[in-house]
């Protein structure tokens, strides 16, 4: 059975950092692309990030170029998504998802995905 498990969210101020860590189980994680989704209320979700199964390229949303760092660990079995420079806008409820293939784009279908861990930035 897959399973993808979120970690690391919480409540931070403005201008802190996060990294929220995501496990995977259930399937070849190495042969996955990783993607990094949040949802804020009242909002559409939006890709935040993705990293490669294949030579760890990545695509970013504009607005967190600079900010946000996806990476990986194919021999835990876990992705991360390092978050500098925090702002409120930040806030949502953030998803990992997972797509069978090498290179990883923002806005595909994912065939896996988390239940999500929730990242509150106060001002």
């Amino acid at each position: 059975e897959v399973h993808l498990v979120e970690s690391g969210g919480g409540l931070v101020q403005a201008g802190g950092s996060l990294r929220l860590s995501c496990a995977a189980s259930g399937f070849s994680f190495h042969d996955y692309a990783m993607g990094w989704f949040r949802q804020a209320p009242g909002k559409e979700r939006e890709g935040v990030g993705c990293i490669s199964a294949s030579d760890g390229s990545g695509e970013y949303a504009d607005s967190v170029k600079g900010r946000f760092t996806v990476s990986r660990d194919n021999a835990k079995k876990v992705a991360y998504l390092q978050m500098n420079n925090l702002k409120p806008e930040d806030t949502a409820v953030y998803y990992c998802a997972a797509d069978l293939g090498p290179y990883c784009i923002l806005n595909m279908p994912y065939d896996y995905w988390g239940q999500g861990t929730q990242v509150t930035v106060s001002s």
